[in-house]
């Protein structure tokens, strides 16, 4: 089903209604088409991000073994936080995350959360691996990088705010 915006201009406006289940998923013209709206009480919300997590001192000590045991975790914690992993990935010394995350958490909140607890039991998973590596409780640098993404570029989604009609 597909309706017309009528604020539509330049071809930025439009929008696709398509029904999943039971339940309708608003697309806009400006956003990436694999990219839907989730919903919640009064808000409807398309938030990913790119996580880059750095281990302690850059040390090169994930193998594809902790890789793996990461990934379970980091999919535990983004269900029981409200999201949804995407895509992880790594190298020796940091990982990848692709997160869709909901408007009602502090970002900061959900990282220091995925930190502490997969240092806690991957620490505790792979003692013997990590030992060399790590001699303190420490897995993760303190650092971290995020990075929004998905839907239009931001100088398409700016012609679009700009071609919106002023106040009388």
């Amino acid at each position: 089903m597909q309706i017309a915006d009528p604020l539509q201009r330049g071809g930025l406006g439009f929008r696709r209604v398509q029904l999943v289940g039971d339940a309708p998923v608003l697309h806009l013209g400006y956003m990436a088409p694999q990219q839907e709206l989730h919903k919640l009480s009064h808000c409807a919300y398309a938030l990913t991000y790119h996580l880059v997590l750095v281990t302690k001192y850059r040390h090169r000590c994930i193998t594809d073994e902790i890789l793996v045991r990461f990934e379970e975790i980091a999919r535990a914690r983004c269900a029981g936080w409200g999201g949804e992993l995407l895509e992880v990935s790594g190298e020796p010394d940091h990982v990848h995350l692709l997160v869709s995350l909901p408007p009602t958490l502090t970002l900061a909140g959900f990282v220091n959360n995925l930190k502490t607890t997969s240092s806690r039991l991957i620490r505790r998973d792979f003692a013997k691996a990590l030992a060399p590596y790590y001699w303190g409780p420490g897995f993760w640098s303190r650092s971290y990088c995020v990075v929004s993404c998905g839907g239009a570029p931001l100088e398409v989604i700016k012609r679009y705010i700009e071609a919106q009609d002023s106040p009388a």
